[in-house]
């Protein structure tokens, strides 16, 4: 077994992306005062452990059905023959059960045993996110190939990421919570169709029927703008409604690297060059995580 072709697998660049949610939750959970050093590295590992879940489904999914055969990017494992399709759902397998055990620690070591009603919800929600994780590409009936990918992202990566991770220290869930979670979710589905952009005619020419195939390559990068400037609105909202101090503006730096960003993507014709601008979007989400949640405790 070649390690490094499993750590390929796993594509740790899309890691900080992963847990921006988290992040951003726990900072809100720290403004309350209600933090849990064990209940954020549970959440951490856990939240790692679905969207390793996810990036092996889909190097799986997407190399049995032949979509990886000619990419851009980087390298695939199952299609380039380094790992066997009967390899990698070992591991996903694997990787569920791991990820399965670590999310019961972390719901009991949140509600303990007196919230039995919590503790199923966020049992069931950790279920749903293993289910939801590999059905993105695999079986007949992936919905990343019928459109729906974004959604998934925007609900698992923003909404129940920041919304459930609040949650789990606090035991409540307050209105402005929302808005940040809405700006992570926007952000993150950003660094979906930016994906999805570069693979278009890829995607295609195998039948992946992603929003970006769906609507064309002008109207897909209308729609990123569109994704990039409702999560800055939606931030700016959740700070001026919150506020109490200039410090809580600092956010905005993390939409200096996203402007430039919009820039490049408006002036680029050939979609292969938009591969580059992956880790910069996902780095930046994890840069505004740090920075809006830095900005309610300082």
């Amino acid at each position: 077994m070649d390690v490094r072709s499993y750590i390929k697998a796993a594509r740790l660049r899309t890691l900080p992306l992963s847990i921006s949610g988290i992040i951003v939750g726990s900072f809100l959970a720290v403004s309350a005062g209600l933090f849990n050093w064990l209940i954020f590295l549970l959440a951490i590992i856990t939240t790692i452990g679905f969207q390793v879940i996810s990036n092996f489904a889909n190097d799986y999914g997407d190399g049995i059905k032949g979509t990886d055969a000619i990419r851009t990017g980087e390298e695939r494992m199952v299609s380039s023959g380094k790992i066997s399709p009967k390899q990698m759902k070992l591991a996903i397998i694997i990787t569920a059960i791991l990820t399965i055990i670590t999310a019961l620690f972390l719901i009991y070591s949140a509600f303990g045993a007196s919230n039995f009603w919590y503790s199923l919800l966020f049992f069931l929600l950790g279920i749903t996110s293993v289910i939801a994780a590999i059905k993105y590409t695999v079986g007949n009936s992936a919905y990343g190939y019928s459109g729906f990918g974004d959604l998934f992202v925007f609900v698992f990566f923003g909404l129940l990421s920041v919304l459930g991770s609040y949650f789990l220290f606090t035991k409540e869930i307050h209105f402005p919570v929302f808005l940040p979670a809405f700006s992570i979710g926007l952000l993150s589905t950003a660094v979906l169709n930016l994906n999805n952009m570069r693979d278009r005619k890829n995607d295609k020419k195998y039948n992946k029927n992603t929003i970006v195939v769906k609507i064309g390559g002008e109207a897909a990068k209308r729609y990123h703008y569109s994704l990039l400037g409702l999560s800055f609105i939606f931030a700016l909202s959740y700070v001026i409604l919150t506020y109490t101090k200039p410090v809580q503006f600092i956010f905005l730096l993390a939409y200096i690297p996203l402007s430039i960003h919009s820039i490049f993507v408006y002036n680029t014709r050939e979609e292969y060059k938009l591969d580059g601008e992956l880790k910069k979007v996902a780095l930046s989400t994890f840069l505004f995580a740090i920075l809006l949640g830095l900005g309610q405790v300082l």
